[in-house]
């Protein structure tokens, strides 16, 4: 693994950390007045956000790259916050900022890291020309 996959998986791991104690912290302790339930919040907040975790954690670019829907969840959730609910503007940033480190270590680790291991997805013209060289080669042998 090279210095910039490195630093891209840490960036991810660590902002990936930060979101689910920021989560947690923002919607059990600095706002209590909701009127929704523990089993709920936990169900709707948290879960999502630990589905990806063992992936993560082993480092394997594809479970990065489909993070990445799970996090503009998290994202759009900030966005909303920031205008919809003008006294928690401020956590809803620190969401945001946490989400778009998450986005940008997740995608940057998936992509480098997938180069890394050959695992691109193939151009077409390149899976074409395979699969007409084999049409022609079991045509000849008829």
């Amino acid at each position: 693994m090279t210095l910039t996959t490195n630093f891209y998986r840490k960036l991810t791991l660590i902002s990936y950390t930060l979101l689910i104690f920021w989560v947690i912290i923002w919607h059990f302790y600095l706002t209590v007045d909701k009127a929704t339930s523990h089993l709920f919040t936990i169900l709707l907040w948290v879960i999502p956000l630990l589905t990806p975790a063992k992936g993560l954690i082993q480092g394997k670019p594809y479970t990065h790259a489909w993070t990445n829907f799970i996090v503009m969840y998290y994202l759009l959730h900030g966005l909303t916050s920031i205008y919809a609910v003008k006294d928690e503007w401020f956590y809803a940033l620190i969401e945001i900022l946490l989400c778009v480190a998450l986005f940008t270590g997740c995608s940057f680790y998936a992509r480098l890291r997938g180069r890394e291991l050959g695992l691109g997805i193939r151009k077409l013209k390149d899976e074409l020309l395979e699969e007409k060289q084999a049409f022609e080669g079991n045509s000849e042998d008829k």
